[in-house]
This record gives structure tokens, C-alpha cells and sequence, in this order.
């Protein structure tokens, strides 16, 4: 037995390619940020959704500003078979927002109650990654880990 089969038109090709490009720019900018664990562990509320225009919003509180985010952005998202970078500024950059177009999608970040990323380093927590990386300072201190685990 066939099932019924829907007719492929041309412009549903298209949309299906302007989706997947969408989706390949949000992979991308969500792997780059992914990089750098310094963003990742000092911002609280990191969400992200589409938005009706098929652009895409990022948002965090506290964290880094919005500006230097899209610098890392323009640093990191870049394919090799590209001179350059994929991303290009589409608007002005404040510590609040800034607003880019990654490979032709437009992305919205906004950064709520942004500390920068010095004073964010800075911060004592008590879990940071780059912390209990760091072997050189050989202190009595027990670790959080080592509490953790009774070591």
C-alpha cells in the first residue's frame, strides 16, 4: 500500500533551508559560549528562545556585559572554510544589548544586571571550574571537591 505523498514545491525547500540555517547559527553561537566556562559559571538565568521574527534571543543575569559577549561571539563563531568571521554587528553594543547577525540570523542578546566579566571573575563563589583547575597554589585550604568527597 503507498501512503499519500505531498507534493514537494520549491518554496517549501526554501523554508526548510532558511529553518536549518537558523538552527546551524544558533548551534554555532551556543557552542562558542559553551567554550569559554568563565560565561557559562557567572551567569544566573542563562535562557534563550525564538522570537516571532525567527530571530533568536539570548539572555542571562548578571554575568558579562552584552558587548563583551559579542565580542567573543565575533572572536569565536567562524567556519574554516570562511575567511573571517560569521558574525557581524547589527546594531549598536551596549552592557545591556547588542544585537548581531550570525550567518544572516539575527541574534538579541541582553545581559540583566550585567557585572562584566572582571568584576564577575573576581566574585567569590564557592564552586568556580577554573579554581579547582588551578594546582599552583598549593594552600592548606580544603576544596569544596574535597569536601565533597571526604578527601
Amino acid at each position: 500500500m503507498r501512503g499519500l505523498r505531498r507534493a514537494s514545491k520549491p518554496q517549501d525547500t526554501e523554508v526548510s533551508l532558511a529553518s536549518a540555517r537558523r538552527f546551524e547559527a544558533f548551534g554555532r553561537v551556543m557552542a562558542a559560549l559553551a567554550t569559554e566556562a568563565e560565561f557559562i559559571e557567572s551567569c544566573r538565568d542563562l535562557t534563550w528562545w525564538r522570537g516571532s521574527d525567527h530571530s533568536w534571543h539570548i539572555e542571562w543575569r548578571e554575568g558579562p556585559y552584552a558587548a563583551e559577549v559579542a565580542d567573543l561571539l565575533s572572536a569565536q563563531v567562524c567556519d574554516p572554510g570562511f575567511e573571517g568571521s560569521l558574525v557581524t554587528a547589527a546594531g549598536p553594543a551596549t552592557p545591556g544589548s547588542a544585537v548581531l547577525d550570525v550567518m544572516g540570523v539575527r541574534f538579541e542578546l541582553r545581559a540583566v544586571d550585567p557585572m562584566g566579566r572582571e568584576r564577575a571573575q573576581a566574585k567569590p563563589v564557592l564552586w568556580r571550574l577554573s579554581g579547582m583547575l588551578d594546582t599552583s597554589g598549593g594552600s592548606g585550604v580544603r576544596r569544596p571537591w574535597e569536601e565533597l568527597l571526604g578527601g
